[in-house]
């Protein structure tokens, strides 16, 4: 079922007015992603509360807030995954790429391979680890040769070919928690994704494998543009380029990570970077 829509983005000197007010100095590097005035509902209660937001290109940016905050939600309406929810309803709009993402014409499969998302618990399908990774591959006509070289090229960059090049054909939930998150990158990575939206990637996995999500995370912001929540404030200060705080489902403040570390403009912000409450 579509997600319900109430507006859209508005004339583009509007939109630059309106982002101009979030805009921190990270978002000087090329757009990737524009979110603007963004609203969304569960049925009767609100999750996100006008969300306007600058995502760079190749960019890490980190999305930090309490539990229930609105930081998934607002990963899930960029690939439209909130879709799948019952009596969801959505105002304002985002675009990736230039492209509305809630323009109900936009075709939700392709916009999901440009948009691939990494989720909290490993999802590897039930087959090999080849097919895992060949799955989105196969769907897009991709085969023979090219389809194992395209494999190979997805496990390498996800940091995982030396620990599986001999298990290709063996079942993929044979493998680690933290193999079974690499496989995942790679499966969303094979077909070549714009954006990676990652939904605390490591959060269930142990210190050694989060140490390999991270280093992997460093190496693929040099081709992906990255959205990732995160409750990790240390992992946000390591990982990121530009940090959002998020509180009670509003955009309370977006900076440069070091700043918002250091010198946050709103006592908000300060309070959670601090522990002072969670």
């Amino acid at each position: 079922m579509l997600a319900q829509r109430s507006s859209d983005l508005g004339p583009p000197r509007q939109r630059q007015i309106a982002f101009d007010t979030v805009t921190s100095e990270a978002s000087k590097n090329p757009v990737c992603i524009e979110i603007q005035s963004l609203s969304l509902w569960y049925g009767p209660t609100q999750a996100l509360r006008s969300v306007s937001l600058i995502v760079p290109e190749r960019q890490v940016t980190a999305l930090i807030g309490p539990s229930g905050c609105g930081k998934s939600s607002l990963l899930r309406c960029l690939n439209r995954m909130n879709d799948l929810i019952p009596g969801v309803r959505v105002s304002g709009g985002c675009r990736v790429g230039g492209v509305d993402v809630q323009d109900p014409q936009v075709d939700v499969t392709q916009l999901r391979r440009r948009v691939g998302m990494i989720f909290q618990k490993s999802n590897p399908f039930p087959q090999s680890v080849f097919d895992n990774v060949a799955f989105g591959l196969r769907i897009g006509g991709c085969s023979g040769s090219e389809l194992e070289g395209r494999v190979a090229s997805a496990l390498r960059r996800a940091a995982l070919w030396d620990e599986v090049r001999d298990r290709l054909g063996e079942n993929a939930l044979r493998l680690s928690g933290g193999q079974q998150q690499r496989l995942c990158i790679a499966r969303a990575g094979a077909v070549e994704p714009e954006v990676l939206l990652m939904d605390e990637p490591a959060s269930a996995l142990d210190p050694v494998s989060v140490g390999r999500i991270e280093d992997l995370i460093r190496e693929l912001r040099e081709d992906y543009t990255i959205l990732m929540v995160t409750h990790h404030m240390q992992q946000a200060a390591r990982l990121s380029d530009q940090t959002a705080f998020l509180h009670q489902g509003e955009l309370v403040e977006v900076d440069r990570t070091d700043r918002i570390f250091s010198q946050p403009r709103d006592p908000r912000t300060e309070d959670y970077v601090t522990g002072r409450f969670s």
